[in-house]
């Protein structure tokens, strides 16, 4: 998560050991999803019906039911959450409390108080465009093979009104930690030097978009994009990571529709 040891490539054929793991991961990484835009009449976890009020939340189990699965998304690949980037809240740690949601959910962890959480990736499926011998490796294919969009997907589900409160503190998150926030997770730290509001792709009862600018080790910035999304009360998180970008030090692109 937001790792800053990759650096700028030097050259493709500089990578050319390591064409066998990046044909591998052209096969194997997965990254598209769902978004929203903000209802702003929904945003306020104080109107929350009667029926918001009584919700339950969904298990851990029924989350998972609830992913998106291997070929409901035409031209993507969908690969389980059984080793996404930390698997727990604990692993992940800013040194702003406002600024916790905005890290969970770039995690797919759930950016507000359940233990209901499950998560995924998504891909564009390039596997039939993959060289199938080291003979037939081309620069081209070693760059091509990290020009993958992946998009990290967690579900999670709340009582009550938890669902809209999750949503809020993102969307609080956002205004609280617009100068940035310092990161570690996964035993790596790093630097968010500005976080902003943007609009979503629309969709679900209220949703948050932003986008994060992240310290390249001191060689630029990239920018990751993620999306919030709650329909009743499970909320959807998206973060996106394009693989060439992220070499480039660059923009990850939008979370794909």
């Amino acid at each position: 998560l937001h790792s800053p040891r990759m650096k700028r490539s030097s050259g493709a054929r500089k990578a050319a050991t390591a064409v066998v793991s990046a044909l591998s991961l052209a096969l194997l990484v997965t990254g598209c999803s769902d978004a929203g835009s903000t209802d702003p009449k929904a945003s306020d976890s104080s109107s929350a019906s009667p029926t918001a009020q009584a919700a339950k939340a969904l298990s851990t189990a029924a989350l998972e039911k609830l992913l998106l699965a291997q070929g409901e998304v035409r031209g993507y690949k969908v690969a389980s959450g059984d080793d996404p980037p930390p698997k727990s809240k604990r692993e992940v740690k800013t040194d702003k409390a406002a600024c916790d949601p905005l890290a969970w959910a770039t995690a797919a962890l759930a950016p507000g108080d359940t233990d209901a959480n499950a998560g995924n990736t998504v891909s564009a499926d390039k596997a039939s465009d993959a060289a199938t011998s080291l003979d037939d490796v081309s620069d081209a294919d070693i760059e091509d093979a990290f020009d993958i969009t992946l998009t990290f997907v967690g579900l999670s589900s709340y009582d009550g009104d938890g669902a809209q409160k999750a949503v809020k503190a993102v969307s609080d998150g956002i205004a609280a930690c617009s100068g940035g926030y310092g990161l570690k997770a996964d035993g790596e730290t790093s630097k968010v030097t500005k976080v902003a509001k943007e609009k979503g792709t629309g969709g679900g009862d209220e949703s948050v978009a932003f986008s994060e600018d992240v310290d390249m080790d001191g060689e630029g910035t990239a920018t990751f994009h993620a999306e919030v999304i709650r329909k009743d009360n499970t909320v959807a998180t998206f973060y996106t990571v394009n693989f060439a970008a992220f070499a480039d030090g660059g923009d990850m692109g939008p979370v794909p529709a």
